[in-house]
């Protein structure tokens, strides 16, 4: 297992002009380390939808590299997700799961048969492209610059350390972010997409 803020730390060399979504705890770390939150797309609290939220943007945008830091969670949510995105295919899609085998938003209680999912074996018999997975920092930052010039749709399973919180949710402290209104209108501009 490794930590989800040195795997971004890793990632970000090799993000270029990406689209980056991101969910659960861990992907609360992004934003710390994000060099161009004008590309950023923020869907926190949408578990078991961000899959499908990523993979309409990268359908409706083509020639934008979408990458989407799922949590295995929210995947487990939605696993049917996991054909759609094979069957439809879009070359710029790149699927990380932060697999911490644990609901660590809501106190770390264990996901269903955490151990023994494979998640990578999955994705690959679903029909992605090209399938990884990670348990350990030095393989990832050794392999990402190869994955990120894959043809989508790329899944890259990698087993992250749990940043569990136990603090009831409403005296968490939470760090101010873009309403999503304000989120949708600047990615508006970055892409040029005028709205009808």
């Amino acid at each position: 297992m490794f930590d989800s803020a040195d795997m971004f730390r890793a990632f970000q060399p090799h993000r270029d002009k990406a689209i980056v979504l991101v969910t659960g705890t861990a992907g609360r770390d992004w934003r710390e380390i994000s060099d161009n939150e004008t590309r950023d797309l923020t869907l926190q609290g949408a578990m078991g939808q961000t899959n499908s939220a990523a993979l309409g943007f990268a359908l409706s945008q083509p020639d934008e590299k979408v990458v989407l830091f799922d949590s295995e969670g929210s995947l487990q949510m939605n696993m049917g997700i996991l054909g759609t995105i094979a069957g439809k295919k879009p070359k710029n899609f790149f699927h990380f799961l932060m697999d911490n085998e644990c609901y660590a938003t809501t106190g770390g209680q264990p996901v269903p048969n955490a151990s023994e999912i494979n998640y990578a074996g999955m994705a690959r018999e679903a029909g992605y492209t090209a399938t990884f997975q990670f348990d350990n920092l030095e393989e990832f930052t050794n392999n990402i610059e190869a994955i990120m010039k894959e043809e989508g749709p790329v899944f890259v399973a990698m087993k992250m350390i749990p940043k569990i919180e136990n603090e009831p949710i409403g005296r968490r402290v939470r760090k101010p972010q873009r309403s999503r209104a304000e989120t949708i209108k600047v990615l508006q501009a970055e892409l040029g997409i005028t709205a009808a």
